[in-house]
């Protein structure tokens, strides 16, 4: 009875046979690259090749920190890692950890080995890192005196501040002597008590570049009291100085871009904050205006002044009111008055007078209406329209109504 075995057992049977492998733990290959291919993700696809055969490669993004150059197909170089088996697509393949050009591989040994205990002893921890000053006085620049990294720095920081004093240090950046030079320039510029240090200059290979990888220079930028800004190379160029630097910088252009703020800038922001103040306090003058004028209003309804005066208003139109409702009122009297006289009028006596009719009296002065209150002989009283005729009644008669 024979034995079957799925795909992933068989994968995963291998992938355990490498693992158990101390050789493949930790592998250095060298050839060509191909297929090379750097992923969104950060990492790196390629293949190695020599006239014998193809090994398919990768490394991680996390991997990436120790690689100095940008690789391309072509390239030839020095890959070191773990040889394991992808047990999903059941191959295998270097999961490279460092990679070197070949011919540079020694001294890229020598710069990995440095660099890991550096950062070992805490020399690249951001803690230690000092921020850039803004608006600095001074700049102190370590590098060659000739070449386009000085030229560069003075024409950048001259035209973002032309009031800035730029002091060179000239030092050696490449050969013999170069690394000393430059721990000479950094202290001397640190003791003149610059503002911020520059220390850089063009890129070059790994030889050229080697002074800023030696660890006096590294020692001298960590204990330098002024902010150092790295400014080695090109942009893909990484250097010990870089990693120790207060701040890294990928070109000395840059480098100047960083350090010093730029003046006009600085005099449209000055403008732009005195507008903004400006039309503020605009604002604020007018809310408070408007709110005094509006206390104002208030205190003016509010004081005994106008309190009185409303007060004196009321009271003439009062006055006024009262004076108008007795007209009318008089005026209804005078008609009622009127009507009534009409009426009396009517019942006068002297309008009855003037008709022809009398008022007649007794002695007493008592009105006499029948003939039962006179007898013959009494004197009696009639009155006229003009006078009063005094009489003795001779005969009374009584008419029958």
């Amino acid at each position: 009875m024979r034995n079957v075995y799925s795909v992933g057992q068989v994968n995963h049977y291998v992938k355990n046979m490498f693992t158990q492998d101390y050789f493949l733990r930790k592998v250095y290959v060298k050839g060509e690259v191909s297929n090379c291919k750097y992923h969104t993700s950060g990492h790196i696809y390629f293949s190695l090749k020599d006239e014998t055969g193809t090994l398919s490669c990768v490394m991680f993004a996390g991997h990436r920190r120790g690689l100095a150059f940008r690789m391309k197909d072509g390239d030839k170089v020095v890959a070191g890692g773990i040889v394991d088996v992808y047990e999903r697509d059941g191959r295998y393949q270097l999961y490279a950890k460092e990679i070197t050009l070949e011919g540079a591989g020694a001294l890229y040994e020598r710069y990995l080995a440095l660099k890991q205990e550096l950062e070992d002893m805490g020399m690249f921890a951001q803690e230690y890192k000092q921020p850039i000053p803004h608006f600095i006085h001074t700049l102190g620049v370590v590098t060659a005196p000739t070449g386009a990294a000085v030229q560069d720095i003075r024409n950048i920081a001259g035209r973002r501040n032309p009031y800035l004093q730029v002091i060179l240090y000239p030092a050696l950046v490449q050969g013999e002597g170069a690394a000393q030079s430059i721990v000479k320039g950094i202290r001397m510029l640190d003791e003149a008590g610059v503002d911020v240090i520059i220390v850089g200059r063009g890129g070059g290979s790994i030889e050229d570049l080697w002074a800023f990888n030696e660890e006096s220079v590294a020692r001298a930028i960590f204990e330098c009291r002024t902010p150092v800004i790295s400014a080695v190379g090109h942009e893909t160029d990484f250097t010990i100085a870089d990693f120790v630097a207060d701040l890294r910088a990928p070109t000395p252009s840059a480098a100047a871009e960083l350090a010093v703020d730029d003046f006009r800038s600085v005099l449209e922001s000055f403008h732009m904050y005195g507008d903004r103040l400006q039309r503020a306090m605009n604002s604020k003058t007018e809310l408070f205006a408007a709110k005094l004028k509006a206390y104002e209003n208030r205190f003016q309804y509010l004081s005994p002044e106008s309190m009185l005066r409303e007060k004196r208003q009321y009271a003439s139109e009062l006055e006024e009111c009262l004076r108008s409702s007795m007209e009318q009122k008089l005026t209804e009297k005078r008609h009622e008055l009127a009507i009534w006289i009409q009426r009396f009028e009517g019942l006068s006596p002297l309008r009855k007078l003037n008709g022809g009719y009398a008022f007649v009296s007794d002695s007493d002065g008592h009105a006499v209406t029948e003939i039962s209150q006179i007898k013959k002989g009494d004197r009696i009283s009639i009155a006229v329209t003009d006078g009063v005729i005094e009489a003795v009644a001779d005969r009374i008669r009584k008419e029958e109504r």
